[in-house]
């Protein structure tokens, strides 16, 4: 298998995370307040003492699982786009490279947060309460609660493919909203709606850049 093809492969490992993610957030974390900004962390806490295994298993996917294919992902579109745009994808690799660096980080501190949370609840719940705050807060500032990283390199990542015309037009047009969006979760009062518009666009780019590297095309006419 090429490279390429495993990057189709990867992004749309990329995009059932992200599918998984949203499935998760609006049925069971609903209810505590998860992905927005009224977050319950009291009930928090009192989940993972009632189930863990369901937390660390969603912070695993949305973010471990996400990361590892995203580092595929971005290796197999530098070789895509690097021969029409070589110095746009040097940005492009750049710019991958720390959203992978961020979302692995925010997996491995949101686990670090439920496993010291739990812990901590048996004996002192009110500090496994803070302590998760405090752990979540430092989740969300690397790349759970905005998307700047991500915005950036899949904005630049479209308009490299829209100059080496070998990503074709509904790839980058995906891209450019998702990037957009993504942008716009640096306003507070937007970011809730801005996120959920970078995630769900996020999908449908995953899925297309997906198509096109499984396709193995050298150049997809936009």
């Amino acid at each position: 298998m090429t490279m390429q093809r495993f990057g189709g492969v990867a992004a749309l490992i990329c995009a059932a995370t992200y599918i998984y993610g949203f499935f998760v957030l609006v049925t069971i974390l609903a209810p505590m307040g998860f992905g927005t900004n009224a977050i319950d962390a009291v009930e928090v806490v009192r989940f993972v003492q009632s189930d863990t295994s369901t937390l660390i298993a969603f912070n695993t996917t949305i973010y471990i699982v996400n990361a590892l294919a995203l580092a595929v992902l971005v290796t197999a579109l530098q070789a895509q786009l690097r021969s029409k745009t070589p110095d746009l994808v040097k940005v492009s690799l750049v710019l991958g490279t720390v959203w992978v660096t961020l979302v692995l980080a925010a997996g491995m501190i949101a686990n670090v947060a439920v496993e010291r949370a739990l812990h901590l609840a048996a004996n002192d719940f009110d500090q496994a309460v803070a302590l998760w705050q405090v752990l979540h807060a430092v989740e969300l500032g690397l790349g759970g609660g905005n998307e700047i990283a991500g915005a950036a390199w899949i904005g630049f990542v479209s308009v490299a493919g829209f100059l080496g015309r070998n990503l074709g037009r509904i790839a980058v047009g995906l891209g450019v909203v998702t990037g957009v969006s993504g942008l716009l979760t640096l306003i507070p009062a937007l970011g809730d709606v801005a996120g959920a518009v970078f995630g769900l666009g996020a999908i449908g780019w995953f899925f297309a850049i997906g198509w096109v590297l499984l396709r193995n095309q050298d150049e997809v006419k936009p």
